[in-house]
């Protein structure tokens, strides 16, 4: 799947597969953690990517930027194939903010030396002193003080923790960058803090976010476009409103009619999509549609094919044989 506005892709992937493999005595089985994935991210927008535990989302996120190898299909970067590339040059310009801030972060070392080993690793100073700079500016631009360079990552709560992570990615100076689930382990105070502040660094420095996580809320707030995924698949793609105001997949109008709502009154007048069944084994993933086994709407078929992802109007994109009856 493409943009008709090619140029303006920072990153597109075509038929990406990612399968992990699992022996089970003589015979070798395989986790399809992301099957088939295609989509772009256009250059200085936030594409947000929900689905249930599980569903792939990290994968995917890990796959494009090359920390886990893709099994077929394409990653193009600024219009080139980085599929098979070394990407030790173009790791400057993809980062990462991983989700859990504490086991990312090498507790033997100092957040000097944390922020630091970017600069390092890529040469990006010409003394000490600038070296020294740079660590405090980094530190600053995330909220911090130049006090807590010289302390170590357990002397600092979750939101701190996650802003020392955030000063690392950024050490690089990236334009793109996979938030994986950055906010899912804080306070919904902190998480507010976390997310302004990527939204000021995104408008100051034109980064280009895929932001990963379970909080629809969120990434309603943040993201420019969604994607849905489930089981591997992604299920539905479209503009933040139109998804919200429009879900077609019905499994997109599953996890929607899960958001809490504030106003009592309009909760009771709000129905609650309830799911049967378990998510299927990515192991042995059901025929045809993912999602059938649990899909209310389920059809012959459903099982035979698997749906494909088709623009049915605006770039609002669903994989789905029923959309129609719906």
């Amino acid at each position: 799947m493409g943009n008709p506005n090619n140029r303006q892709n920072l990153i597109e992937v075509h038929n990406l597969k990612k399968y992990f493999p699992v022996k089970t005595g003589f015979k070798t089985s395989y986790v399809k953690a992301v099957d088939d994935v295609g989509l772009y991210i256009k250059k200085g927008e936030t594409l947000g990517l929900v689905g249930e535990s599980g569903c792939g989302k990290t994968t995917l996120g890990r796959t494009i930027l090359r920390l886990h190898e893709p099994t077929d299909g394409k990653i193009i970067y600024k219009g080139e194939d980085i599929t098979r590339i070394n990407m030790h040059p173009l790791r400057r310009e993809m980062q990462i903010i991983f989700q859990d801030p504490y086991a990312s972060l090498n507790p033997r070392m100092t957040v000097g030396d944390i922020v630091a080993e970017p600069l390092e690793v890529h040469k990006l100073y010409d003394s000490k002193k600038d070296k020294q700079d740079k660590i405090y500016s980094l530190l600053e631009t995330v909220g911090l003080n130049r006090e807590h360079a010289n302390r170590f990552p357990h002397e600092f709560s979750g939101g701190q923790r996650q802003r020392i992570g955030i000063a690392r990615a950024l050490a690089v100076e990236p334009e793109f960058i996979v938030c994986d689930e950055p906010v899912s382990a804080l306070d919904v105070s902190i998480q507010a803090q976390i997310v302004n502040m990527l939204e000021d660094l995104q408008a100051e420095k034109e980064f280009t976010y895929l932001f990963i996580a379970h909080d629809l809320s969120i990434v309603k707030h943040i993201s420019n476009r969604i994607g849905v995924m489930y089981l591997g698949h992604l299920v539905e793609l479209a503009d933040s409103k139109e998804l919200y105001k429009n879900p077609l997949h019905p499994y997109t109008r599953t996890l929607l009619s899960a958001i809490p709502i504030a106003d009592p009154k309009a909760s009771r007048n709000t129905k609650r999509i309830i799911l049967k069944g378990d998510i299927p084994s990515p192991l042995n993933p059901p025929s045809g549609c993912p999602f059938r086994t649990r899909c209310p709407h389920a059809t012959e078929a459903c099982a035979n094919e698997m749906p494909a992802l088709k623009d049915v109007g605006g770039g609002h994109y669903v994989a789905c044989h029923h959309i129609d009856k719906i």
